[in-house]
């Protein structure tokens, strides 16, 4: 496996969840780590964990839906490091709704975080990956990307979204022989956040009538993600689908 020292990764959505096991396991690997997220105090307490064990890290408080905050993140990252070799384009919603709620304004921020925020992290990042000829872009969907169930409409089609979005690129980078590696990991049923922010409680309802299973932890995804920056240069991890050893669909 390829060691990780001293490599240099943004992480977003750093402040809870996947975001934050990523990142920890990273610090943990030797990977200087930029801390990217809105909660300015939870990223606190992790970039205080990580100094703690002997990891760097700093504090990049963002919004991933602006353009702006991306470009100061990736200046201040070449500031301190002087480098930026993998970006782990993390943060999302899950915002499940039937779609005769008519949640739009929730449908626009999906759309707004899980797909233009990711392309917004792609824009900032790839000139300089392309100009150092390195880097790892690491794109977090979901299982939803490959399936559709009452509720997950909207979520599903940026989900997808993320994977082909993923998947074109790397095939540009590849038509040009660029040594820059994309991945997209699709996790399935995992304990997190997300459901906590989900407003149509009829959703929850629908959740019921499903037998409970054991959820993936974060840590399970953050191991997932070191599988594939740890592959030789030669060897690009597409896609990884990664589900509860429990769950039927």
């Amino acid at each position: 496996m390829t060691s990780l020292e001293d490599k240099v990764a943004i992480v977003t959505g750093a402040s809870s969840g996947i975001g934050e096991a990523t990142a920890w396991a990273l610090a943990q690997a030797g990977v200087k780590v930029a801390l990217a997220a809105r909660r300015k105090d939870r990223l606190g307490n992790l970039n205080k964990k990580i100094g703690d064990h002997g990891g760097q890290a700093f504090i990049a408080q963002m919004d991933v839906t602006k353009p702006e905050d991306w470009q100061a993140t990736v200046k201040q990252t070449l500031k301190k490091w002087k480098s930026l070799d993998i970006l782990i384009n993390n943060a999302g919603v899950m915002l499940l709704s039937f779609m005769d709620k008519l949640k739009v304004e929730e449908w626009m921020q999906m759309i707004d975080i899980n797909v233009k925020g990711v392309l917004h992290g792609i824009a900032a990042v790839l000139p300089l990956m392309r100009e150092q000829k390195r880097g790892d872009i690491i794109n977090i969907s979901s299982d939803a990307a490959i399936k559709v169930f009452p509720g997950s409409a909207i979520y599903s089609g940026t989900k997808a979204a993320v994977n082909w979005i993923s998947e074109g690129l790397r095939s540009e980078l590849a038509r040009e022989k660029m040594p820059i590696r994309v991945t997209s990991i699709m996790p399935g049923a995992v304990t997190t956040e997300l459901a906590s922010h989900i407003t149509d409680r009829d959703i929850f309802t629908y959740f019921r009538t499903h037998p409970p299973i054991e959820f993936l932890q974060p840590d399970d995804i953050a191991a997932t993600v070191l599988y594939a920056l740890q592959q030789p240069g030669h060897v690009d991890v597409n896609q990884i689908l990664v589900r509860p050893s429990q769950q039927a669909a």
